[in-house]
């Protein structure tokens, strides 16, 4: 594995933005702010009117929806290459971090796929189990369904905090699932849950807040589309808490015993990427900050260390950010580009 400064005591400075932009809450918060989507949406206006919305076959029944846009749409050469774009949790394929970077790659010459999660976007009418972070199983199969409908393009994928944990649980299946893949860039993955989970409880209340709000909000989507299978989410939306209101879906709608028996059932330390190895063809990169507020940089250290992952780790960028405050793609959009591109 090709190592940046693994450890945050020594992480590299390759991204360092004007010191206004360095604080590791301001970078966290700027990708996903409401005040950017005008001028986001302005500036992905190409990647939102070639848009069109597909229902992927992700087996076993289940239908994740993804925002598909080509080169052939919007009247170019057909493109050999396809993007395929994995948000976090409760965000979606039309988080603002998600255009931005779908529009750089569309720019780029790529086809790219934003792939909502179940549950995620307007997509909760779907299916009737509700999302847990453990149905991987799906996205694999949601992945292959479009590698399948653009025979012959090379894939790469990216994702950033849950999607990127996503992202590289699908590479670690991908030969057992028989899916091609060229390139996968994880930005800020989500690695042990239950150190995530207690960043988000017993750090800046602002984050617990809005996950809440966002959870809550997605819960009440969830009743509104099966009215008769989730009369009973009353008592988990009047919970105030993340550890208890996962606590309570987890065992209660996925079927599993215990809090901890589900928060490792995503874990990606240990041996989960292991599995990376057996695609030694294929290329891997993992991208933290040392002051990711939510994933600490120190659980790095607990990952497999396979020959053809390589991580990346820097000085500043919070959560997801990696904002420099230059005009045109921002730092993480240029690296993931260069990521998809290298030989």
């Amino acid at each position: 594995m090709t190592d940046t400064n693994v450890l945050p005591g020594g992480a590299n400075l390759e991204f360092v933005p004007p010191r206004r932009l360095r604080h590791h809450h301001l970078q966290s918060i700027y990708p996903s702010l409401p005040t950017r989507r005008r001028a986001v949406a302005r500036r992905c206006a190409a990647l939102l009117g070639s848009a069109r919305d597909v229902l992927v076959d992700a087996g076993d029944g289940v239908r994740l929806l993804a925002h598909v846009s080509t080169q052939a749409q919007l009247g170019r050469a057909p493109s050999d290459r396809l993007a395929v774009l994995l948000h976090g949790w409760e965000g979606s394929g039309q988080s603002l971090y998600l255009l931005s970077l779908g529009q750089a790659l569309l720019d780029a010459g790529y086809d790219v796929a934003r792939l909502n999660f179940r549950d995620h976007g307007d997509s909760h009418h779907l299916n009737e189990e509700i999302f847990h972070s453990c149905r991987i199983a799906e996205v694999v199969g949601a992945v292959r369904s479009l590698q399948q409908m653009h025979p012959r393009q090379r894939l790469c994928i990216a994702g950033f905090s849950l999607g990127a944990n996503f992202s590289l649980r699908v590479g670690a299946r991908a030969a057992a699932a028989g899916i091609d893949v060229s390139r996968i860039v994880a930005v800020c993955p989500v690695l042990d849950p239950e150190h995530t989970l207690a960043r988000l409880e017993s750090g800046w209340a602002l984050y617990r807040e809005y996950f809440v709000w966002k959870w809550r909000r997605s819960l009440r989507r969830k009743q509104q589309a099966w009215p008769g299978v989730y009369a009973s989410l009353d008592d988990i939306l009047r919970l105030g808490n993340l550890t208890d209101m996962t606590d309570q879906l987890a065992c209660r709608y996925g079927g599993f015993p215990s809090l901890q028996e589900y928060l490792r059932g995503y874990a990606i330390v240990g041996s989960a990427l292991e599995p990376l190895a057996e695609l030694p063809s294929s290329r891997f990169r993992l991208i933290a900050s040392a002051d990711d507020p939510i994933c600490p940089a120190s659980d790095l250290e607990r990952i497999a260390r396979t020959p053809n992952l390589e991580l990346t780790v820097t000085r500043f960028g919070g959560h997801c950010g990696f904002y420099d405050g230059t005009p045109g793609p921002s730092w993480i959009e240029r690296e993931v580009l260069r990521s998809f591109d290298s030989d």
